[in-house]
């Protein structure tokens, strides 16, 4: 009796977490069905999940200009030099800031402002006249200096840092190991499933951000991807509004739902490829550094 009510029991739960996994999956499946399909299906609304006059226009006019590659290459060296920038100060700064105030006396101080900066921001003009006076405009570090310091990765990866037992640093201090040893030999390979969490946040915030582009790129040729297809329906328009016979019927067949369908799709292949490997450590390390100190 027992053992039937277990089956029942588990045969509930699998229910609703198929239908919790559909209806996560459900927008997806639904973009990529509109991204395959045709103008009039989809501007009618009769496409679901599966493509109703199945076509390839939208994604031939996101790749078929050269400025989708190079804005690709401009999204893939702001993740990979603005992940580096993040992942070294976070580990810099949480290291510090998870000892005790009698081990950093200044900490307390440090941890109000760190505080104060996550809660309350300069504003969008302040900002932009600070890059504008470094000269930092129209460059990729433009892009990755003003997010160097993610104070949330920090908090959380300090609460890590925090959980790991003082008596593996104090052997490594008798054994002679000085405080840089000790974080780059115990500290960062213990905590993997924080520092892939704190990565991912680094990963995905980089690689979807579009609005600092608009604003501090002033050439197209330096727009990142999420910028660039940003700028599609507008520059759609555009085109549409001209007398240019061939681009009008070049873009006949487009409209800025099929256009925002293959560009979301297109946004989410890297992430899709990178997520796998760090998902293990994901879970893991969002709930062991999410203790509030």
């Amino acid at each position: 009796m027992v053992r039937g009510s277990n089956r029942s029991v588990d045969m509930i739960i699998y229910s609703i977490l198929t239908l919790v996994a559909f209806l996560s999956m459900a927008p997806i499946l639904n973009t990529l069905a509109i991204s395959f399909s045709g103008k009039v299906p989809a501007m009618s609304g009769n496409v679901f999940f599966w493509p109703v006059d199945f076509n390839l226009n939208a994604y031939k006019e996101v790749l078929s200009d050269r400025s989708f590659f190079i804005s690709f290459g401009v999204s893939i060296k702001r993740v990979l030099l603005g992940g580096a920038i993040n992942f070294i100060v976070t580990v810099l700064m949480a290291y510090p800031l998870s000892k005790s105030s009698k081990l950093f006396p200044g900490r307390s101080i440090y941890m109000w402002f760190v505080i104060f900066c996550m809660l309350f921001s300069g504003g969008l003009i302040p900002w932009y006249m600070t890059i504008y006076t470094l000269g930092l405009l129209d460059s990729i570090w433009a892009l990755v200096l003003p997010t160097a310091v993610p104070i949330f990765n920090v908090i959380l990866l300090m609460n890590f840092f925090k959980g790991i037992p003082k008596e593996i640093e104090e052997s490594a201090n008798i054994d002679g190991s000085g405080p840089w040893r000790t974080l780059i030999m115990i500290y960062i390979p213990i905590s993997l499933p924080a520092l892939a969490a704190v990565t991912l946040f680094s990963i995905v915030g980089h690689w979807n951000a579009f609005f600092d582009g608009m604003i501090l790129m002033q050439h197209k040729e330096n727009w990142p991807l999420q910028t660039y297809i940003q700028q599609l329906i507008i520059s759609m328009s555009s085109i549409m509004n001209t007398t240019d016979p061939e681009e009008v019927k070049r873009l006949s067949n487009m409209s800025s739902q099929l256009l925002n369908a293959a560009k979301v799709m297109v946004s989410m292949i890297p992430i899709l490829l990178i997520y796998p490997f760090l998902q293990k450590y994901f879970v893991s390390g969002i709930v062991l550094g999410a203790v509030k100190e």
